[in-house]
């Protein structure tokens, strides 16, 4: 991690880069010696890194530029799934009126460490959420959703149905981890965390009721750029 941040701090003085953030999320939230890992960092690398709780990332998701998408009259449920957490944010009229993360990733779900009772907890606070503002359409956030849209083949302002997702989930699970990588041609690091992330948004599509998802390119980064820029961090 010390010769991955001395890289960035590199590359960062080739392209004069005057302003950064860097942020850790779920795995060094979840870590004994995250916090000692911060200070070696900024101690041989002189990178600053701040771990950010759930609430942060998922407004810092939340402030991503969402505008060219939502239409006013719509209810949105976004989702961005990661490999330790999944950020929720509800949008009504254009702005966002409820968020949380949960405990549900994909390297948690592959390692078996999401028991059901965190899965009643996001069902729960899904259906909560969601009674007083159908119908509501998700939008889907993470390297898992992107690669399944562009497996798709549909144009960037189309959205998925929730029977070609469920298609994909019943198609990929059929298929062993190495087949996934040389028939699908999947990279290494995405065959096996595709399924689990699949089964997020088919789950947070169901108990929403949602029947599509769109898929725009947006993600922690860009909402963390947009609040650097508007000085919200």
């Amino acid at each position: 991690m010390v010769d991955a941040m001395k890289a960035f701090k590199l590359l960062m003085k080739v392209h004069r880069v005057e302003k950064y953030m860097a942020c850790a999320t779920s795995a060094m939230r979840e870590a004994y010696n995250g916090k000692e890992v911060v200070e070696i960092i900024r101690d041989q690398a002189d990178i600053e890194i701040e771990i950010i709780d759930g609430k942060k990332e998922a407004a810092i998701i939340a402030s991503t530029d969402l505008h060219h998408l939502l239409r006013t009259e719509q209810t949105y449920l976004y989702v961005d799934v990661g490999g330790g957490s999944t950020e929720f944010s509800l949008f009504s009229n254009s702005k966002i009126v409820a968020s949380k993360s949960f405990k549900v990733g994909t390297v948690r779900l592959i390692n078996n460490m999401v028991n059901d009772i965190v899965w009643h907890e996001i069902e729960k606070w899904i259906k909560a959420n969601c009674e007083n503002y159908e119908p509501v359409t998700l939008i889907g956030s993470g390297g898992n959703i992107n690669k399944l849209f562009k497996m798709s083949g549909k144009l960037q302002d189309k959205p998925l149905s929730y029977m070609y997702l469920n298609g994909q989930y019943t198609t990929l699970n059929a298929l062993s981890y190495d087949q996934r990588v040389s028939d699908l041609g999947l990279n290494p690091d995405r065959a096996d965390v595709i399924i689990p992330a699949i089964r997020v948004y088919l789950n947070a599509m169901k108990w929403s009721g949602a029947r599509s998802i769109y898929v725009p390119k947006i993600g922690l980064s860009d909402g963390i750029i947009k609040a650097m820029y508007y000085g919200k961090v």
